[in-house]
């Protein structure tokens, strides 16, 4: 296909005109082209150089080689030339040769632009006769050689990334800005667009616009601009990039690792590294590492991320030869991070790489190791390792044979001291990062053991608090990726030096896992322990842990020593932690309260047979609570981790076990408490209280005998011990303690006491003893139960009751006012309603009744019965109102009738 021609210049006067004017165009250029074109292809010479040049001067003048995009969606690749004089003698002319590019046509061969800077196919006149020439193909220019390239690259490799970055930005699309290049010499920006073209994908090369040489760059539409020093500047210009190479040494850092390979791929000479064309930063990087090109610390890290995707992809060769550089030594740090000893990995909080070469190459290894031989990778496996343990970075999962012996020894001995310290720091969550050195340590054969029992203390401690309970990723190992150790179909690896590794091979399994083969007997299936509050627990055991302390038995006799003494000290809380963990306890005997912690079965602690749960509790210590008695406060905590035995239960422990057993495991008080706290209808804790007082009859705290003398002596009312006195000994009791008596206990023996008074009929010492001490807590008991339902019962089916409560109510006036209150209030609310709904059977039971007690009751009753006669005969029982010439009332009777028959 022949592209369509423009020649542009000032010539005489012709059938077109005299002036600028197009002097030859191909046939079928619209008008509309040409319009767009003359806008495109017009010179204004350098304002420095001479103004009537001679022929040898004239070839000093830049030329205007542009590419530039037209509004059809076209492109115009011209060339403009300074000429001198017009054919009039006037100085200013030039001329414009140009070709036009159809959208979707490139140049013949598909030759880049720039290959046909200074073509011998490019006119400095008009053809004879106006009529263009087919131009079939454009031989390059010498200037464009790749070792002219190089050299050029190579004196200004200062600048390189610089321009890199920003032509990456301008061709992405990321930053629109346009880039103005500032050199001596029109040729020079030619060969700074060609270096640009080269780095560049190859269709985004074939669509980059440019101009070798403009006086004016703010009216230049390419995206690339050519500016001599004379020429007006740019660099105030907002819309501009300016590279000024005419200016000092460009020494700014450029933080694009894409920019920063290209220049160094080009300052090394290595130019057909770009041959692939695709301007990816990965494969780029990883070509130049194989080539011997040393990159900074990022390029290495996309060299290692895109190897690690494409791994098998690569030739055995050039994935060995990008191994060994990678492995060979740390790249210089990314621009901007301080220098070689920058450490430029950043972390996250769980201690994961967000980004940089220590991760990078992590990955890779994931990748290879195990799938091609130990020899290629160990150097790598070593690097990464030493990186890990060095600067705090996750730690790579390796196996046995992940290392030769030679680089294991190595680096036991020159990271033992690392190791160690690692393991001992207190800083991070022990089941975390020190953990994965522990494996490491182990892998590499060094003695922790001096730092082995603090670190199974923190672990334990971490275990209880729940600072062990991030997933494995966050555990300070670094994770292969879903595809980790898998070898593409058609691609073998060799056994040679070691091979791929066989599965469980190290003492600790590469990929942090346990060996699949165990069964669920060595304690990972075991039943759920006692939360505190009534649930499962979350199961907060590692996998990580789990695998080391099935492979490491130092470490889990020490960590199950320490969680034994924090079961010990707190069993609900270690219970709750260690539900569903999968701790193999019984992989080693004793460790008595860890196992009642971790294998006791079921998961609701609340209701049900409590007792037997308990008994299978201290069957799971595997220790008589008689040997180690401590067990005994272990279990009890378990089964009753957050309440107390019922009365029943508590006499069942005391009695099963001794006092001797409670005594030595601390376990006594428990068992007082739950006497001292049960509900005042438990009908077991009077018992309870008894048996406690005989079991310990010398080392109870005084707190504790007055309140159980209490609860025993309410279980004696109503029966033959109960003696006399009981009013007073129920104050004595309470009032004599040493510490304020608890609610429940009070309310026990209140209760008591007010029953065995209302079991009519009361003996009146009581009754009076009770009438005197205008005790609240009795009153109320009394008062209370006069009140209830069951009284009421037997006050409406039983008259000689009924009488008998009338007796005692109206008895004792003005002995208290809180005794006459409350027995005046049960005589209106509690007595007289029922009264007045009995039959006449009924009531002429209860006043025979009266009539038997004399001294003036019966009298007494008719008076109050009367209508209307409660609320004076009230006042007389209270006191009030009372004459001096009343005849004295007989003990425990009501008042008797004045002169007048009134009472």
């Amino acid at each position: 296909m022949s592209l369509s021609q423009l020649h542009y210049t000032s010539a005489p006067p012709g059938p077109d005109g005299s002036g600028f004017r197009f002097t030859a165009v191909s046939p079928g250029v619209t008008p509309a082209l040409l319009r767009e074109a003359e806008q495109l292809i017009g010179y204004e010479p350098p304002r420095d150089l001479a103004a009537r040049p001679d022929a040898e001067q004239l070839k000093s003048f830049p030329k205007a080689f542009a590419f530039s995009e037209l509004s059809d969606g076209g492109m115009l690749l011209s060339r403009s030339v300074y000429t001198g004089a017009d054919y009039s003698g006037r100085w200013g002319n030039f001329h414009a040769h140009a070709f036009h590019l159809p959208p979707g046509v490139r140049l013949p061969d598909g030759a880049l632009p720039i290959t046909a800077w200074e073509s011998p196919r490019w006119a400095d006149a008009t053809p004879e006769g106006g009529r263009t020439e087919p131009v079939d193909r454009f031989e390059p220019s010498g200037l464009l050689r790749r070792d002219g390239l190089v050299a050029f690259a190579r004196s200004r490799a200062d600048r390189l990334a610089a321009f890199f970055a920003d032509l990456r930005a301008l061709a992405d699309g990321t930053d629109t800005r346009q880039i103005v290049l500032v050199e001596h010499d029109s040729a020079d920006v030619a060969q700074w667009i060609a270096l640009a073209c080269t780095v560049l994908a190859r269709e985004q090369a074939h669509r980059l616009t440019f101009v070798t040489y403009t006086r004016r760059p703010q009216q230049a539409r390419q995206q690339i601009v050519g500016a001599l020093p004379s020429s007006e500047p740019a660099g105030h210009d907002h819309r501009f990039r300016v590279h000024d190479c005419t200016a000092g040494t460009d020494t700014a850092p450029v933080d694009d690792a894409w920019a920063d390979v290209c220049a160094r791929v080009w300052a090394a000479g290595r130019p057909e590294l770009f041959r692939d064309g695709s301007g990816e930063l990965g494969r780029l990087a990883v070509a130049a590492l194989v080539d011997g090109v040393g990159l900074r610390a990022d390029g290495r890290a996309a060299a290692a991320r895109w190897a690690a995707d494409h791994a098998f992809t690569l030739p055995e060769e050039s994935l060995t030869a990008l191994v060994a550089a990678l492995a060979g030594g740390a790249g210089e740090p990314r621009a901007g991070t301080g220098g070689p000893g920058a450490r430029e990995t950043r972390y996250n909080p769980t201690g994961t790489p967000l980004d940089g070469e220590p991760a990078a190459l992590a990955a890779l290894l994931a990748r290879l190791d195990g799938q091609v031989p130990t020899v290629v990778s160990a150097p790598l496996a070593a690097r990464v390792l030493a990186s890990a343990v060095r600067a705090r970075g996750p730690v790579p999962p390796l196996g046995a044979g992940s290392l030769t012996p030679a680089l294991r020894a190595e680096l036991a001995r020159d990271l033992a001291p690392d190791l160690r310290r690692g393991v001992a720091d207190a800083a991070e969550p022990a089941a975390g990062r020190p953990l994965a050195l522990l494996r490491v340590a182990d892998l590499l054969d060094v003695d922790c053991t001096e730092v082995l029992a603090e670190f199974a203390g923190r672990i334990a401690r971490d275990l209880v608090s729940g600072r062990a309970t991030a997933p494995d990723a966050a555990e300070g190992t670094a994770q292969a990726g879903p595809d980790a150790g898998t070898v593409p179909p058609g691609r073998t690896t060799s056994a040679k030096d070691g091979g791929p590794h066989p599965a469980g091979s190290a003492r600790f399994r590469a990929d942090g896992r346990g060996d699949p083969a165990r069964s669920p007997a060595d304690g990972r299936g075991g039943p759920v322990p006692f939360p505190t509050d009534g649930r499962a627990g979350d199961g907060s055991c590692p996998a990580a842990l789990l695998d080391a302390v099935h492979g490491h038995p130092a470490l889990r006799t020490a960590l199950f020593g320490a969680l034994n003494s924090l079961a010990a000290a707190n069993p609900p809380g270690v219970a709750a932690r260690l539900a569903g963990s999968g701790l193999p306890v019984s992989l080693d005997s004793g460790f008595p309260h860890l196992r009642m912690c971790v294998q006791a079965g079921g998961t609701d602690r609340r209701g049900g047979d409590r007792l037997g749960r308990f008994h299978e509790v201290l069957r799971t210590a595997g220790v008589s609570p008689h040997a180690e008695p401590a067990v005994l406060r272990t279990a009890f905590h378990l089964v009753w981790p957050d309440g107390l035995p019922t009365g029943e239960e508590a006499s069942l422990l005391l009695d099963e076990l001794g006092s001797d057993a409670h005594r030595v495991a601390g376990t006594r008080d428990l068992l007082v408490g739950a006497a001292l706290a049960a509900p005042a209808d438990d009908p077991a804790v009077p018992v309870l209280a008894t048996r406690l007082l005989r079991g310990f009859p010398t080392d109870l705290p005084s707190a504790h005998r007055g309140p159980l003398l209490l609860l025993e002596f309410a279980g004696q009312l109503g029966t033959e011990a109960e003696g006399e006195g009981w009013v007073n000994r129920v104050l004595g009791l309470r009032d004599g303690a040493a510490e304020a008596v608890p609610e429940p206990v009070t309310r026990r023996v209140c209760d008591a006491v007010a029953r065995r008074l209302l079991a009519a009929p009361a003996p009146e010492s009581e009754l009076y003893a009770l009438a005197r001490s205008g005790d609240p807590a009795l009153l109320a008991a009394y008062a209370r139960l006069a009140r209830s339902d069951r009284a009421g019962d037997r006050l409406r089916t039983v008259p000689s009751y009924v009488a008998a409560c009338f007796c005692d109510w109206s008895a004792y006036p003005g002995t208290h006012p809180a005794w006459d209150e409350m027995r005046t209030a049960l005589l209106s609310k509690v007595l007289r309603p029922v009264v007045r709904a009995l039959p006449a059977e009924d009531l002429a039971e209860v006043e025979e009744a009266l009539r038997r007690t004399g001294r003036g009751r019966l009298d007494a009753y008719h008076a109050w019965n009367r209508p209307g006669a409660l609320g004076r005969l009230a006042g007389r029982l209270t006191g009030r109102g009372r004459r001096e010439d009343r005849p004295t009332a007989w003990y425990g009777d009501v008042e008797p009738p004045d002169e007048e028959g009134r009472r």
